[in-house]
């Protein structure tokens, strides 16, 4: 996104902040109602009470250990980042930070920060407390350090002396000067991403919320992470009820932006597609995401408000040889993607408007290479492969999602059960492994376990890295690359295009590494499809924007009679 240098230069230091004007972070007032809906312009003030279907549950509620959007959908209504999003858009825009401006080498950035704002603890929020986070995501003990736990920084920034990260001073108080290692294009816009929120140093050290330790396969969050996180948005955490599957905020009446529309945010879990819309209808919820494609014109023709989404994801079959070392073979994986019939699948299991994916993102985004032709559907070619290989007889653990709906996988179950047709159609046998999403598949997926498995990716920021080194950078990354030969030259392609500092010379340098990765040397996984994701809201809802990122702001929505 930052362009070259100059570029980069020349256009953040234009960015001020929009805050000022007291329209920012409260959106739309709605009419004034007398059920505790909106108040008309002084939205505040109502005791609405807003009830979210959640499809899963949050795996933390510290977002710099997360990397899933159940957990980034609740935290990012009691956090913000120095850097926000356009509402229903995918650029950066001034947040807590009001402008930022790179010095002539692209090496160090230096953020003006608002003023008046607190953490919800009463922290002031200010230089040091910005240099206190970039230093905390840092400083993180061995197992914080593993991909599974700080999936986006490992990716991003990286540990210990490869590291992105060099320095950050607090020049004056409202002035934070951040130094990095190496020209990147993903710097500084990286740090809209939900994991870079600003939380309060004060709550951090009381509830020592580095102290993340590993427990068996799984890992146990300190403290602070499951009881006290604490931002500056505009919502504050009030509990967990984990038995209830609920989780509750309240409006922070001392928020420095436009109060929330509502005084109560609830999420309340909801695994089955079927059991949210019938909440839903029933009242007791006054939205969900994600709604079965096949249930929008119902949905709408009961009075229900279906907003759906411009596609910016991926849902991809990664295979890892780390798993299982007969996918290093590559007539077995290109064997196995041949005999997927993903134009059925699209058409079956995928709202109208989902497409079949040429490669790991969509074309909205730099770099994508028009020339890739979609894999073929082969399943004749998929046995001969497999014969070549002396693999006619097959096995292998396929792995699925339960008690989840994703973005880009509205149905797991059935994006399984159409795969698995389709290997078994070859003589594959299939083992399936079915784990609760937030109870393992997570965890699972992302240290290697699965050699086969259904994930996907919403896009964070309009930026090629973004997609790309969330799958494949690093050694212990999900696709298990580090088993292939290639694996070197892909993490210095990786890490060359995102240091190229002129904009035409990346964009061919992605073009041609997602050449590369798609080729039948590489081949590490296939992308499957591009989805138009949908939110549903009910008729009295006013004032949710959707975002192709899944990143609404619950905070701009009121309530009318």
């Amino acid at each position: 996104m930052a362009g070259t240098a100059a570029l980069a230069l020349a256009l953040t230091s234009c960015a001020e902040s929009e805050r000022d004007d007291g329209d920012a972070g409260g959106g739309d007032a709605g009419s004034a109602t007398d059920d505790g809906g909106s108040t008309g312009e002084d939205a505040g003030s109502s005791d609405a009470q807003f009830v979210f279907g959640a499809a899963g549950a949050p795996t933390t509620f510290d977002p710099f250990y997360a990397s899933d959007g159940e957990t980034f959908r609740v935290t990012r209504q009691i956090f913000q980042n120095l850097i926000g999003i356009e509402e229903g858009g995918t650029e950066g825009v001034p947040e807590l930070a009001t402008s930022w401006e790179g010095s002539e080498d692209g090496l160090t950035w230096t953020f003006e920060l608002q003023e008046g704002v607190t953490f919800h603890d009463g922290t002031e929020f200010n230089a040091e407390a910005v240099c206190a986070n970039f230093e905390r995501w840092a400083d993180q003990n061995e197992v914080g350090q593993s991909q599974a736990v700080a999936y986006y920084y490992g990716n991003d920034f990286g540990f210990g002396d490869d590291s992105l990260y060099e320095s950050c001073e607090a020049t004056d108080d409202l002035t934070a000067e951040v130094t990095v290692t190496r020209v990147t294009g993903k710097f500084p816009m990286v740090l809209s991403q939900s994991s870079y929120a600003m939380q309060s140093p004060t709550a951090m050290e009381e509830y020592n919320a580095n102290d993340v330790q590993a427990e068996g396969e799984a890992f146990v969050y300190p403290e602070y992470a499951q009881e006290h996180p604490t931002g500056t948005g505009p919502f504050v955490f009030e509990a967990y009820d984990n038995a209830g599957g609920t989780v509750s905020l309240t409006r922070n009446d001392d928020f420095w932006g436009e109060p929330a529309g509502v005084q109560d945010l609830i999420f309340s879990i909801i695994p089955d597609e079927n059991a949210r819309r019938q909440e839903l209808e029933a009242g007791t919820i006054q939205g969900y995401d994600l709604p079965n494609p096949v249930d929008w014109q119902s949905l709408e023709d009961n009075g229900n408000q279906v907003l759906i989404r411009d596609p910016f994801n991926i849902l991809y079959l990664a295979l890892n040889p780390v798993a299982d070392p007969q996918l290093e073979d590559p007539l077995i994986r290109r064997a196995l993607y041949h005999a997927i019939n993903r134009e059925t699948l699209v058409q079956n299991q995928l709202p109208d408007g989902a497409t079949v994916a040429t490669q790991f993102f969509p074309d909205t985004v730099s770099g994508y290479n028009t020339d890739i032709q979609p894999y073929a559907y082969d399943p004749e070619e998929a046995e001969a492969l497999l014969a070549e290989a002396g693999a006619e007889d097959l096995e292998i653990d396929l792995w699925y999602p339960t008690e989840v709906t994703r973005p880009y996988m509205p149905d797991p179950q059935r994006i399984y059960d159409a795969v698995r047709a389709d290997w078994e159609a070859i003589g594959v046998t299939i083992n399936p492994v079915s784990r609760p999403w937030a109870g393992g598949y997570i965890d699972g997926t992302q240290s290697s376990q699965s050699p086969a498995f259904f994930l996907g990716w919403t896009g964070d920021l309009n930026s090629a890295d973004n997609f790309l080194c969330a799958f494949f950078c690093g050694d212990d990354n999900q696709f298990g690359t580090s088993a292939y030969d290639w694996h070197g030259e892909l993490q210095d392609a990786l890490r060359e295009a995102d240091g190229e500092p002129d904009e035409a010379a990346r964009e061919e340098m992605y073009r041609e590494l997602n050449e590369n990765i798609m080729s039948e040397e590489w081949l590490p996984g296939l992308p499957i499809s591009h989805s138009p994701p949908a939110i549903v809201v009910a008729e009295n809802v006013q004032g949710l924007t959707p975002s192709p990122l899944t990143a609404e702001d619950f905070s701009t929505i009121t309530l009318s009679e």
